[in-house]
């Protein structure tokens, strides 16, 4: 580890991080529209994005800062089990090339900012459209916190963060001001800022992975070399539990884990609130289905990503926060004017992804929260307004969290957020193909769901946390080892299943439906569709 501040690596990150700056605030006049004061226009760019942005937009769902810093921890900590990241985003693009567009098409018809407008419209309940938006924002901020704490891993290897000789305010300063740097654009130009800013976060990320695909192997000696000192480095046994490290390769015992965690993470990704924020500012129905059939691109490089720790292994790096072994790698690898490009794509990898989850944490907030049950007859002005607020909100929420718990925890609380909105899928993806679930039925099942696996959950412990020390536990039934979040899943959709029949049976009322077939096909410029949802409609009755 070097040591001081890598002037050269700081001077090329500054640099592009004032260059994306200038293009977050530029952005409020990018594509600007007659009347920027809505919704529509904050929050979902009016609407307007194409394939490519589109494309870049969704992509930023997958290549973030926890791509760059915590897939290859994992690798780096444990193996093969990290690569769960892998199969999962090869799972989800089949999977959404079923249900997206449907999305969008009714969305698009009726106006629908979010999920919670959409569970509210087909279902006639606020109350499951207040559950599903709750659940959204509670899964966001953990996952905003982890982009900030990758920020914080590439100050801390620049040698301008950390550090325990400073007070906490020297400490964190410059953690303070990309935070504002970041919170103030984002008021600004709102989605219009992460989407321009995405070209540049991409075409690094790109530029990056494929240099050190290449460049670092040779200078450790090749992937012989790499893989034989990563097997060794696992073989020895960890003084905490007595057990190896970690494995080369997965082993028999951990299969139910790797599959159930793949799985489970490949059916939530596209509930989080951020990913459907991407997914309604395209402009057509036709580039959501393009968008699912070229994504996958994105998946080509993580495989590859994941490699760079083994060869933080092979480098000797020794790390207590396996978060900064990768910006350290990058650091002793590279020269510092490219290990300054590495840590601005990780940087820069953080803030898109962020500001994308604020908005629509935001949109969640203002739409089904304070529309809802706090103001029906808001006007687009006003809810706009409030949006932009509750954006800087949430990200001071996320700013506390990293500041004030320890950062190793960040990645488990992130899967943890995975398990709470993974029980928003019957009622989303369900609600797109049917309307046989009943409306108690669901808020039933996700209550559930919801309570059986942040229990199981909390009672997970590891080598450095008496709770909430990982995501995987037995499954009833089976006593093999398995991802939480899909046990609750499948508790969840028995019970919703089981209620349905029953509350169908004694005929209770199930809500009015104010969608029709046609609106999950419809495509933009067609008859009848809207992009605002008028107030006099924004709240149906029901519980």
């Amino acid at each position: 580890m070097k040591d001081g501040v890598n002037g050269v690596a700081l001077g090329v990150f500054i640099f592009f991080f004032l260059a994306v700056t200038v293009m977050g605030f530029w952005a409020a006049r990018w594509r600007r529209a007659d009347n920027a004061h809505s919704l529509d226009e904050w929050g979902l760019g009016g609407r307007s994005f194409g394939t490519w942005i589109t494309w870049f937009l969704l992509g930023g769902d997958l290549y973030t800062a926890y791509t760059f810093v915590a897939v290859p921890a994992a690798i780096y900590a444990s193996g093969a089990a990290g690569f769960f990241a892998v199969p999962y985003t090869i799972i989800v693009y089949p999977m959404i090339f079923t249900f997206l567009p449907r999305l969008w098409s009714v969305s698009h018809k009726h106006g629908y900012v979010t999920t919670s407008d959409f569970v509210r419209g087909r279902f006639g309940s606020k109350g499951l459209s207040l559950a599903v938006a709750l659940t959204g924002i509670l899964a966001t901020m953990p996952y905003i916190a982890l982009q900030l704490v990758g920020i914080q891993a590439v100050l801390d290897v620049l040698g301008i963060g950390g550090g325990d000789s400073t007070n906490w305010f020297v400490k964190d300063l410059p953690l303070f001001l990309a935070f504002a740097v970041l919170a103030a654009y984002t008021y600004s130009s709102g989605l219009r800022a992460p989407a321009l800013i995405a070209f540049v976060k991409d075409t690094l990320i790109y530029l990056v992975i494929a240099v050190a695909i290449i460049y670092i192997p040779i200078k450790l000696g090749g992937f012989d070399d790499i893989f034989h000192k990563s097997a060794e480095a696992f073989a020895q046994k960890n003084p905490a539990t007595g057990a190896p490290r970690g494995a080369l390769a997965p082993n028999a015992a951990g299969t139910w884990g790797y599959a159930t965690l793949a799985l489970g993470s490949a059916m939530a990704l596209f509930m989080y609130p951020h990913s459907i924020t991407a997914t309604l500012s395209s402009r057509s129905r036709n580039v959501i289905r393009r968008n699912t059939a070229i994504l996958p691109l994105y998946s080509l490089m993580l495989g590859l990503l994941a490699l760079l720790g083994f060869m933080a292994i092979a480098d000797g790096i020794k790390v207590e926060n396996g978060q900064l072994a990768i910006p350290q790698l990058f650091e002793n690898m590279f020269p510092d004017w490219f290990a300054g490009v590495a840590f601005a794509a990780i940087g820069i990898g953080a803030l898109v992804p962020a500001a994308i989850m604020s908005i629509a944490a935001a949109n969640l907030f203002t739409r089904n929260i304070y529309r809802d049950f706090l103001k029906p007859n808001a006007t687009p002005a006003q809810e706009a307004t409030v949006s932009k607020i509750v954006s800087l909100v949430v990200k001071v929420g996320a700013l506390v969290f990293v500041l004030t718990m320890d950062r190793t925890v960040a990645i488990n609380f992130q899967l943890l957020g995975g398990i709470w909105i993974l029980q928003t899928f019957p009622a989303l993806v369900g609600g797109l193909f049917t309307r046989w679930f009943h409306r108690w039925a669901l808020l039933a099942g996700w209550a559930v769901g919801m309570v059986y696996g942040t229990v199981a959950a909390y009672g997970v412990a590891s080598p450095t946390q008496a709770h909430f020390g990982g995501s995987s536990d037995k499954i009833p039934g089976l006593g093999e080892i398995g991802y939480i979040g899909l046990t609750a899943f499948v508790l969840n959709l028995v019970v919703t299943v089981v209620l349905t029949f029953v509350l169908n049976a004694v005929k209770a009322p199930r809500g009015t439906d104010e969608t029709s077939p046609s609106d999950y096909t419809a495509d933009a410029g067609e008859p009848g569709v809207q992009t605002e949802l008028p107030p006099a409609t924004a709240a149906p009755s029901g519980s």
